[in-house]
């Protein structure tokens, strides 16, 4: 059985999903494995949070990665790499 996803995880997966160059709403919530509901919440938070802007042509909206996104993305991908090497060295002893 696999273990839930933390919300935590949910956002980074958004924010990366969108630096990869995924921008249209239901293609970013497809390639995040969401359900429309609960991923329309983060995803008003996250440009809440200025962490993603919206860009309108018409009806159509697409979604990019700000500055502030970028460096929160940067933070807990390092900090994720710190935790897996500090995990690695102590199976190791």
């Amino acid at each position: 059985m696999t273990r839930k996803r933390s919300n935590i995880e949910i956002y980074i997966d958004i924010l990366k999903a969108v630096k990869s160059g995924t921008r249209k709403p239901t293609n970013i919530m497809y390639k995040c494995n969401l359900a429309w509901k609960p991923f329309k919440q983060i995803l008003d938070s996250l440009v809440e949070n200025e962490l993603l802007e919206i860009n309108q042509r018409g009806k159509r909206k697409t979604y990019h990665l700000t500055e502030r996104g970028n460096e929160v993305l940067r933070y807990f991908e390092t900090a994720h790499s710190l935790l897996a090497t500090l995990r690695k060295a102590g199976n190791e002893e």
